[in-house]
């Protein structure tokens, strides 16, 4: 039975904040600064015993109405690449 399921998640990776860790060489002195603010990204994906499916970038917020739609693209043709039925 768990050859048939397919797993999803979505996740938010953030380039500087609470999620990320920099680890940069800087003269002794020197302040660090952050142009043109942080950086982050969402992303959703789904994965089975068979492999990875898509990999989606999540445009905007998310909210219950994008993320049928982002189920509705993506769920059954990932399912149908990895011939899950």
């Amino acid at each position: 039975m768990r050859n048939k399921i397919l797993w999803s998640d979505e996740t938010k990776i953030e380039l500087f904040g609470l999620n990320a860790k920099d680890h940069v060489w800087r003269k002794p002195g020197t302040i660090p600064t952050v142009k043109h603010g942080g950086g982050s990204i969402m992303l959703w994906g789904c994965f089975s015993v068979a492999g990875t499916g898509r990999l989606v970038r999540i445009e905007g917020k998310m909210n219950r109405a994008k993320y049928r739609e982002i189920l509705d693209e993506n769920l059954l043709h990932s399912a149908q690449d990895l011939r899950l039925g």
